[in-house]
């Protein structure tokens, strides 16, 4: 396994990541539309390219294959944390989050903010994050729940 910050090369592969991650979710958490929706931010939306190209963020791979990401824009921003589907549950996700947070430690911020799914919420949570606020928002006239959340450091 071998970690490194995000270059510019990387753009094409993480947003598939991105789309493999969203697309592995059971459809008992998201459905079909919900997940097209989701996946479309990719290539629709304008905000998530410049995350991509003016974020900071770590990638983890292993033989060459980018499974993971993590990305904060701005600076004491978690934007994008995605782990190919069949990479998820072996501790990479914490691994990414891991480095983020001693990012944001390093440069002497007191805290990260998220807007978390219902898939990072579980991960967040049991990594001392609180959330601040349930939030309903539309991508594509679908409805979705996420959660505001913040992790403070000490």
């Amino acid at each position: 396994m071998n970690l490194r910050h995000i270059n510019e090369k990387d753009q094409i592969h993480l947003k598939e990541i991105y789309f493999d991650s969203i697309n592995s979710i059971e459809e008992n958490i998201y459905n079909k539309s919900q997940k097209l929706a989701w996946c479309s931010q990719a290539w629709e939306d304008n905000k998530f390219n410049k995350i991509l190209s003016d974020g900071k963020g770590w990638v983890i791979q292993e033989n060459k294959i980018l499974l993971g990401f993590a990305i904060r824009f701005p600076p004491q921003k978690l934007a994008l944390l995605y782990v190919r589907g069949n990479s998820k549950r072996k501790g990479y996700g914490s691994i990414l989050l891991d480095l983020v947070e001693k990012d944001v430690v390093s440069e002497g911020y007191k805290n990260i903010e998220t807007e978390a799914s219902l898939i990072s919420y579980g991960l967040l949570i049991k990594r001392n994050w609180e959330v601040l606020r349930k939030e309903k928002i539309i991508i594509k006239d679908i409805n979705f729940v996420r959660y505001k959340m913040i992790k403070k450091f000490t």
